[in-house]
């Protein structure tokens, strides 16, 4: 078993200051293939401290050379593509062809994405006799999630590298070993002392003291609405800026003028990515109701042939979900909405079989779901999907709107006009058309309680960044 017993702080790895073990779980075989050191309070005062001193000299680096350190970033990261796929194969389950298309690839193409942005960000400008100025923030505390763990370590790291910030991470440590080979990436790119900081623990002991730190000037914080929301609390005595990306429970309206079948097995497979467990997922698929039948053998068919099984294998689509905690929460919501009448289409809580030894879930259907159900208004985060007829336009955007969450939704329409009437009522950040999902560039973030401000590119860009005004510098 590894051991990763140490943290990254002041540009070198160091010891905690009190010993404290984690071991890090396979959820293939449910046995431990990893160890890390839990942080406390005291370790994060030390990174706090280094980034504090650090933030003085990296916040007037030049764009040039903030962008050559970029650049360094990205050629270390494609030498280490395969150490980071295993990693998060390995940490969550992740099947390696995904791990290595999928989740590699979005955290080297944040950084991209945001290195194109600084070097096209007007960092001054003149407007109405005054100067604008962004300048970086200070230091920023980043604490990131288990389901896409280098794309959320990019997508906050990247820009606050790019503004010129300072800053103390926290992955999940639940898989945590992807975090440890992105600092090995950063430590060999030439990233300077102090500027970036890792450390493993948990909400309770590290969380909730960066968030409270007075020297932490903000939090950026990617998990569930519940820790949001803890983060948002603890940092309000402080006045710091937070930001958040949440909960989501996306619906996905399928209108009459679509070919019915095709999308509700296009959203099933859109669903299960990632074993379904991705916070923008379409889980609430929404069908006319007179299509209800050809719905429900659509999505049979498609859930059927996906196949489960060994992330090591290069023919898994879908791997175990992440850990025993969130497949008793899964399993468990899927009995639920079997015990308040929804129609069971495909799956179940039961494990596939042959695979009784790892966190292995059916691709799951429910059909019939009412908008008051718990499985249609509970995030699962796993592979359930949950469809639910409407029986007008209106109602289905109605239904599509009744939730407390608004991180993303989905339109599937023949007729592109339409498509796009429907996707301007939906409340949510970022609304896909027929499943054509955005890109790095493209703006991420929710209404309601998925949180606040945006991420990735330019927007991401801006969390990072104060605007000041100079006024009198241009009076005669």
């Amino acid at each position: 078993m590894k051991q990763y017993l140490q943290f990254y702080i002041d540009g070198q790895w160091v010891n905690p200051s009190t010993p404290k073990q984690l071991q890090v779980i396979n959820p293939a075989t449910e046995a431990p293939f990893a160890a890390i050191s839990m942080g406390s309070k005291a370790d994060v005062d030390i990174a706090v401290a280094a980034a504090r001193k650090a933030f003085i000299s990296y916040s007037n680096f030049s764009v040039s050379e903030r962008v050559e350190l970029m650049e360094n970033v990205i050629n270390v990261y494609k030498k280490r593509w395969d150490d980071l796929a295993e990693a998060t194969s390995m940490e969550m389950g992740s099947p390696i062809k995904h791990a290595r298309g999928a989740q590699a690839a979005l955290g080297l193409g944040h950084i991209k994405s945001t290195l194109n942005a600084l070097k096209n960000f007007e960092f001054e400008t003149i407007k109405d006799d005054m100067i604008l100025r962004h300048e970086p923030i200070g230091v920023c505390g980043l604490i990131t999630p288990w389901n896409w763990p280098l794309n959320q370590i990019s997508a906050k790291v990247s820009p606050a590298l790019a503004a010129g910030c300072t800053m103390v991470l926290k992955p999940s440590e639940i898989s945590p070993i992807t975090g440890i080979v992105w600092t090995e990436v950063m430590h060999e790119a030439g990233v300077p002392a102090g500027v970036y900081n890792l450390i493993n623990g948990n909400g309770p002991d590290v969380g909730e003291h960066m968030s409270r730190h007075p020297d932490i000037d903000m939090m950026s914080f990617t998990g569930s609405t519940r820790g949001g929301i803890a983060v948002a609390k603890a940092s309000a005595d402080t006045v710091k800026r937070v930001g958040q990306e949440l909960g989501g429970k996306s619906a996905n309206i399928i209108l009459s003028d679509s070919d019915v079948a095709k999308a509700v097995a296009d959203g099933v497979d859109y669903v299960m990515d990632n074993s379904g467990q991705s916070c923008n997922a379409p889980t609430r698929m929404l069908v006319p109701a007179d299509q209800m039948d050809v719905a429900i053998e659509a999505a049979r068919e498609a859930a059927n042939k996906i196949p489960v099984g060994d992330p090591s294998s290069e023919d898994t689509e879908i791997g175990p979900v992440v850990s025993e905690l969130q497949y008793e929460k899964i399993t468990g919501l899927i009995q639920q909405g079997i015990d308040e009448g929804a129609t069971l289409v495909a799956g179940g809580p039961e494990k596939p079989q042959g695979l009784e030894t790892g966190y292995y879930v059916k691709p799951t259907v429910f059909a019939n779901v009412t908008n008051d159900m718990t499985i249609a208004r509970e995030e699962i985060f796993g592979p359930v999907v949950c469809i639910l007829a409407y029986n007008s336009e209106e109602e289905a955007i109605e239904i599509a709107n009744d939730t407390e969450y608004g991180l993303a939704g989905y339109v599937s329409s023949g007729d592109m006009d339409h498509a796009k009437q429907v996707a301007r009522q939906i409340r949510a950040g970022q609304v896909a058309i027929n499943y054509v999902g955005g890109t790095t560039n493209t703006p991420f973030g929710g209404y309601k309680q998925s949180g606040n401000g945006r991420e990735k590119s330019v927007w991401g860009l801006h969390e990072f960044l104060e605007l000041k005004a100079i006024t009198g510098s241009q009076a005669s």
